[in-house]
């Protein structure tokens, strides 16, 4: 989810939707699922493809489910999603179109406010974070998590996805965002004027043939044809070959049978 005055780096395409849809709530959201039951309000900010938002509401159901996107591709997915969960959530989701900046929410109207890979994109994380507390009800929680990307380490060396990395960071900060955003949760969250709050980290791992395969044949496509892709050559952060060369290193990364890659997260769990 980007905000305005932000871009959104990864944009919509089929590429960046491959791998967001094996984002589960267990896989993605573990450190909040001990905080939730049966019967609470749900807001989940940046809902993407729905897949997280459909778990974390199984687990609040009957309650109320509402989610935010900044834009109708981006909302038109989530309903998607969520009606390929085979449930009734896609009817009974109110599913809205806003900046987390400036909620259209009333004061207090959620127990669990939730945010995956939200933070990174906008232009002013504290100021989204003290909007997601002011739409939380006493007694319930935010919950955020966001990728760090200078923590991302792999296994063998490959030139190819060092210049991914600075390609990505380059293109992050020119859209307004913060790439190593995991690491300032917790300052972000002490601006916000939180004071109950736990910092935790967690990671995903890519070390088999099925996720070496989701995760660099994601990216060996998305360097080409997603709207990073046109961002980094637009913009003269890239020349075209290079990007190619970017994508052969994420094709030979998949297919290296000892090829592993750790991708941190920071999260913040604030208790209102």
């Amino acid at each position: 989810m980007s905000t305005p005055g932000a871009r959104y780096t990864h944009g919509y395409g089929e590429s960046v939707q491959r791998s967001y849809l094996a984002r589960t709530a267990e896989n993605s959201a573990a450190y909040l699922l001990p905080h939730l039951r049966p019967g609470q309000d749900l807001l989940d900010v940046g809902s993407g493809p729905g897949t997280i938002t459909a778990g974390l509401a199984a687990r609040t159901a009957p309650g109320r489910l509402v989610t935010v996107e900044v834009a109708e591709e981006a909302r038109e997915q989530t309903r998607a999603g969520l009606t390929r969960a085979g449930s009734d959530l896609a009817h009974r989701a109110e599913l809205l179109i806003g900046d987390v900046h400036a909620l259209d929410l009333p004061d207090d109207s959620f127990d669990v406010v939730h945010a995956h890979q939200v933070l990174q994109h906008v232009t002013d994380p504290v100021a989204a974070l003290r909007e997601m507390i002011r739409v939380t009800r006493p007694g319930g929680v935010v919950a955020v998590r966001d990728a760090d990307y200078a923590s991302f380490t792999w296994y063998p060396e490959s030139p190819g996805l060092e210049k991914w990395a600075g390609y990505y960071q380059a293109a992050a900060r020119a859209n307004g965002g913060e790439p190593d955003a995991g690491r300032r949760l917790l300052a972000w969250a002490r601006a916000a004027g939180a004071t109950d709050i736990t910092a935790t980290s967690s990671t995903w791992c890519y070390a088999d043939p099925d996720a070496r395969e989701l995760w660099g044949g994601s990216w060996a496509d998305r360097i080409l044809q997603s709207a990073i892709a046109t961002q980094l050559v637009d913009e003269k952060l890239a020349d075209p070959e290079d990007l190619v060369e970017v994508s052969q290193a994420w094709q030979a990364w998949a297919a290296e049978e000892d090829g592993w890659f750790n991708l941190v997260h920071g999260e913040v769990l604030i208790r209102v």
